[in-house]
């Protein structure tokens, strides 16, 4: 239609909310956005643009791309230290708090799928802008707990092998589980409830004695 001016239509901005909200609605925006398009493409532009903000705001909350990625695992490490805490402090028996520490890992895999990918599936080159630091902070303490139950399992004389290769079989087969069934939900699966049970379940017996 000649004569008429069409004017560029600009994505809305979101009227300004509190500074913690706003963060938080940050993370879980560039959360999607680093799952979806890999960290080297996941641009500070595309995570400001998702949640309504110009780059120039964004900045106003986080100083780089990697500072935000640091946060959302940290954030994904303590929430993971959480869920262990209560189990930790109770006096079941060793064996029992393990598999009960293994049944929340999965749980919070499943639960938090994309969070579960930047904390153990990013790529080296990458997670050393962000991961990597989280996963040292937090991850090895986390890991520590629970290497520290396998040893109380092994100190009660109910343990086949060495503890750290138990510890770290153990993991591996619970990581096993979390990671293939997000990473390839075409395939034609079980359950997770029946393949967790099944995995742990064939670990345990091997691992632990009568």
């Amino acid at each position: 239609m000649s004569g008429v001016s069409i004017q560029p239509v600009r994505s809305a901005r979101k009227p300004k909310g509190e500074g913690h909200a706003r963060r938080a609605e940050i993370l879980a925006a560039a959360e999607r956005i680093f799952v979806d398009h890999g960290y080297e493409g996941a641009t500070i532009r595309k995570i400001a643009d998702e949640v309504g903000l110009s780059s120039t705001a964004l900045y106003m909350h986080f100083s780089e791309k990697s500072e935000i990625l640091h946060e959302i695992c940290s954030n994904a490490f303590a929430a993971l230290t959480e869920t262990h805490r209560d189990i930790l402090a109770g006096d079941a028996l060793p064996e029992v708090r393990l598999r009960l520490m293994l049944d929340r890992y999965v749980s919070f895999g499943f639960e938090n799928p994309n969070a579960y990918r930047l904390i153990y599936l990013t790529r080296p080159i990458e997670a050393r802008d962000g991961a990597q630091s989280a996963a040292q902070e937090l991850g090895s303490d986390l890991f520590r707990s629970f290497e520290a139950v396998v040893a109380e399992v092994a100190a009660s004389g109910r343990l086949n092998g060495e503890p750290r290769a138990a510890a770290q079989a153990l993991w591996a087969g619970a990581h096993g589980v979390v990671s293939l069934m997000i990473t390839k939900p075409y395939f034609d699966w079980v359950s997770r409830e029946a393949l967790t049970r099944t995995t742990l379940d064939a670990l345990f017996v091997g691992l632990l004695k009568p």
